[in-house]
């Protein structure tokens, strides 16, 4: 749930566009009046980039302004007012993230930065492909862990200390901790970043950042991986239906397979099929009958 102190549609349009595991996503678009806002209390934490425009943000007696060179933050409590000095409005990027996942992001202590802080072309970039991915449909959960990790490289360049805090000290604690989630995710695909992030006593932005270290790739593309390996089991035991074969892995939808699996394989599900069915060619051929590259020797 959104709480604005604009709640006319005319004026402020809010398009959530993800919602799941404590963060939630929102493209902001306001249209007011130039002149000064009215006050309201801010009930969530919250990140903001600004994409375009100009506007002032007052709050607990600290007047900001705020372009897109900059993003700012909000906590829970605070007395807030949204000034306008030119007429052409602004767009913004909202990340609203649960108390315990902020105070895991900074530290323990739930609370965000006060001063707006400034953001590099590389983090900028990062906010708006984003957006971008998520209004492609790219999976939730990648979604969060890159919208978690998003958060903690700006917070790490206001609050250095704070969001280093955690991070556990040695190779071999790191090393179990990738091994603990690559167990979980083979039980469960399911399995949320926040999720395994409590299962190993680690913040979900340090285990996303030790996963990547140990493993050579993101929470989220190996459980991709692990889908995939599923479904090829599935295809060479002879399943034929591919819409119930995505459904019951959990793909999106069967161009979800198929586009996973060609970026797993470079083969579609239909040549697989084919070939994974079949015994293998003897004599050592490099192709099989089906078209499909093998290994030799």
């Amino acid at each position: 749930m959104l709480d604005f102190a604009c709640e006319n549609p005319r004026v402020l349009r809010t398009d959530v566009v993800v919602d799941r595991d404590g963060v939630l996503l929102a493209d902001l678009a306001c249209h007011h009046a130039t002149g000064r806002g009215r006050a309201a209390e801010q009930l969530r934490h919250a990140i903001v980039f600004v994409r375009r425009g100009c506007f002032v943000r007052s709050a607990d007696g600290l007047e900001s302004v705020l372009d897109p060179a900059v993003a700012y933050c909000m906590n829970p409590g605070e007395e807030e007012r949204y000034d306008h000095p030119r007429p052409d409005g602004d767009d913004c990027t909202w990340l609203l993230l649960d108390s315990d996942l902020v105070a895991s992001l900074a530290g323990g202590d739930p609370a965000l930065p006060a001063q707006p802080i400034p953001t590099s072309g590389e983090i900028d970039l990062r906010h708006r492909l984003l957006l971008a991915a998520a209004r492609r449909g790219t999976n939730p959960h990648e979604l969060v862990e890159r919208a978690i990790v998003l958060a903690s490289r700006l917070l790490s360049q206001a609050e250095p200390r704070r969001v280093q805090a955690g991070w556990p000290a040695t190779a071999r604690a790191r090393r179990a901790a990738a091994d603990s989630v690559r167990e979980a995710l083979t039980a469960s695909l399911d399995r949320s970043l926040p999720e395994l992030a409590r299962d190993v006593a680690v913040s979900p932005h340090h285990l996303s950042r030790i996963f990547h270290s140990v493993t050579g790739t993101t929470i989220s593309r190996y459980r991709r991986r692990l889908r995939a390996r599923r479904a090829l089991e599935r295809l060479a035991a002879g399943d034929r239906d591919l819409a119930r074969l995505a459904f019951e892995l959990g793909f999106a939808d069967q161009s979800h397979l198929c586009r996973v699996l060609r970026v797993e394989t470079g083969q579609m599900p239909s040549a697989l099929r084919r070939a994974l069915a079949q015994p293998a060619p003897e004599g050592g051929s490099s192709k099989s009958s089906h078209g499909i590259s093998e290994p030799v020797g």
